[in-house]
């Protein structure tokens, strides 16, 4: 049950990240998943090194988004750079 809710907030959090910063990107779905999954994921780690979050407290819904913004950027960034 908490795969499930893991997928399904990660599809909610890739999707409004989509949504804040559109344009196109090659991937369905399944990106727009992992990208809030491990938005969340990196929101999560970087609140509790800097002591904002504790060691077994989630990240935020709005940084989770910021997690997945930053990491749509950067994979906007490395597809734009690769060789056709």
């Amino acid at each position: 049950m908490h795969i499930l809710y893991m997928l399904v907030i990660g599809l909610v959090i890739g999707a409004l990240a989509k949504l804040v910063m559109p344009g196109r990107d090659p991937g369905g779905i399944i990106i727009t998943m992992l990208i809030g999954i491990a938005g969340s994921m990196i929101a999560g780690f970087i609140g509790r090194e800097m002591h904002w979050y504790r060691h077994d407290e989630p990240a935020g819904f709005l940084a989770s988004i910021g997690g997945a913004l930053l990491l749509l950027f950067a994979y906007r960034v490395v597809l734009r750079n690769r060789p056709s």
